[in-house]
């Protein structure tokens, strides 16, 4: 079994849990219906120095939500719908534990706003392609995080006993805003109308009933006799249009094989080294190694142990806990080891058998890990050397990056190291918060770049041809490569790092704009900004005097 989410005496987060070790959730099953219950124990927050009651949550709740969710997509395909509700009597959740925000650090409060965002996406994320539907069965008094959780939900129910409701309290609160997506999905996703929102969005109490439901803040009420039974009968039909099988037999998400030393993470497909000296971490991810299952009985066989679940998983892991536990640790340089030929050979599977369960959700969690790296508040550079396998799947690793470097050795052609573009990068299998591909993202969309690009599909590209194609940043020789790679190493990571996160974050989404990357881009830059503002965070601000008896001490100019 692996540990239960907590911190350990040197103060790592630890994102690998399983339900035996929940403190905060309860998980059933009644065939093609899965309950979520949120059961949060007061005394069991990721920290001291607070309780979470009233069901509010932590970073450990949510870390217990992610793997439920993981739970329910891998280990139980004959669900298709999820019903998140409350066990505790007129409370579903009252949203983030206000207590933790105020003794939490700046750098702790945005990475926990990002990771509940990462999460609540991934519900929207698994309801996209069909496979899992979630109603929210909010049967009691539902705030902020609570009501940003529900709204993650294809539909929310409320319970119409004349008290229970639904709000969005931080303004007026706590002078912070709603930090894990409820304005955008209020105007984007709900469609509540602008003035309306302002009046929800300012009133502390909330609103209930029947007016809930007109200003499309609910999607259903029922009276508390028959609440429970019109829920699960909604969730019965909902599960009924799904695409996952309800005769398959779900694999074991078995704990992770990882060593965590002083400077490094080591799993099966991937090492993290970290350089603390140079606040530089290499991430090296490893093509399979042993062969692999070209049928759908194979990969069922295989289950956890399958290379694109299991390097994953471990990218997923690794991510999440770099982000949280190194946070001076400002650049992350991607590498790729082993035969490009087998990371094709695997990606011809998963196109082949694309409608399997296992490969859709397989794919689901590549494309939500990927998409973490897009949102990370790091520099990302890509190193492709001898050795590399930058292949269809892996090579999304390369397209995500701020800058990639290919090595040209021109006198000896055969170790130069290659790229090769595939269907997953063509096809959009991992598409980025936008909705684009990464390639799409690269190219404006501009239809030469991308013919050009798909004209040389599936060759192995030496620095030359990736370069002529726009496909690396850079082609440095072998006289250059130490050089070259050494300063901008060193320049970037002498740079501001507030003014790289805004930079990045900036570039890296320079097309369309969606409802996530508003909830990524200006909704979380706002909410960042706010955290450090004396009227959330100052001596007498709203989060630091909440739960004493005493008003914040407003500056009202206005910035």
């Amino acid at each position: 079994m692996s540990a239960p989410a907590t911190v350990d005496r040197d103060s790592h987060v630890d994102y690998q849990t399983d339900p035996s070790q929940y403190r905060h959730w309860k998980l059933g099953f009644d065939g093609p219906v899965a309950t979520l219950a949120a059961d949060f124990d007061e005394d069991s927050g990721l920290r001291p120095g607070y309780k979470l009651k009233l069901n509010s949550y932590d970073l450990g709740v949510d870390i217990e939500l992610h793997d439920a969710l993981n739970r329910i997509r891998f280990e139980h395909p004959e669900v298709g719908a999820v019903i998140v509700t409350s066990a505790k009597d007129r409370v579903f959740c009252s949203g983030a534990n206000i207590f933790m925000l105020g003794v939490s650090s700046h750098p702790w409060k945005v990475n926990f706003c990002k990771f509940t965002n990462e999460t609540r996406n991934g519900i929207e994320d698994s309801s996209r392609d069909g496979s899992l539907k979630f109603v929210a069965a909010v049967n009691g008094a539902c705030a902020g995080g609570g009501y940003e959780l529900a709204l993650a939900c294809d539909e929310i129910w409320l319970v119409d006993d004349r008290s229970s409701s639904v709000s969005l309290p931080e303004v007026p609160l706590l002078g912070v805003l709603p930090g894990t997506g409820g304005l955008t999905r209020l105007t984007d996703k709900r469609r509540v109308r602008h003035d309306l929102a302002d009046v929800f969005c300012t009133t502390a109490e909330g609103v209930r009933g029947q007016r809930a439901k007109d200003w499309r803040l609910v999607d259903e009420i029922a009276r508390p006799a028959v609440f429970t039974e019109q829920v699960r009968t909604r969730a019965r039909a909902l599960a009924a249009g799904s695409s996952r099988p309800p005769g398959a037999r779900g694999i074991a998400l078995v704990a992770l094989q990882r060593d965590r030393e002083r400077d490094a993470l080591r799993y099966r497909y991937l090492t993290v080294a970290i350089d603390r000296a140079r606040r530089v971490a290499e991430f090296t991810l490893r093509a399979p190694d042993t062969p692999q299952p070209g049928d759908a009985a194979g990969i069922e066989a295989a289950g956890a142990s399958w290379w694109p679940l299991q390097m994953g998983r471990e990218l997923d892991d690794a991510i999440l806990s770099m982000r949280t536990n190194e946070l001076d640790i400002g650049t992350w340089v991607l590498r790729t080891a082993g035969d490009a030929a087998a990371v094709l050979a695997v990606d011809a599977t998963i196109a082949t058998h694309r409608d399997h369960w296992l490969v859709r959700e397989t794919v689901g969690l590549l494309r939500r890990t990927f998409s973490r790296l897009d949102v990370s508040s790091r520099s990302l550079f890509a190193l492709i050397e001898p050795g590399s396998c930058f292949a269809g799947t892996l090579l999304e690793l390369a397209l995500a990056c701020d800058r990639s470097y290919q090595l040209a050795l021109p006198d000896a052609p055969e170790r130069a190291p290659a790229i090769t573009v595939g269907t997953a990068n063509l096809d959009n299998w991992y598409p980025m918060a936008s909705a684009q591909s990464r390639l799409q993202r690269r190219f404006y969309d501009e239809a030469a770049a991308l013919d050009a690009v798909r004209a040389r599909s599936g060759e192995a590209l030496d620095a030359d041809a990736a370069f002529d194609l726009g496909l690396v940043t850079a082609r440095p020789d072998d006289i250059d490569w130490a050089d070259e790679i050494r300063i901008a190493l060193e320049e970037r990571t002498a740079m501001s790092p507030d003014a790289l996160t805004g930079m990045e974050a900036n570039l890296r989404f320079n097309g369309p704009e969606t409802m996530f990357t508003r909830v990524f881009g200006r909704l979380t830059a706002w909410q960042n900004w706010i955290f450090q503002r004396p009227n959330a965070v100052g001596e007498r601000g709203a989060l630091k005097v909440y739960g004493k008896g005493e008003r914040a001490a407003f500056d009202f100019d206005r910035v």
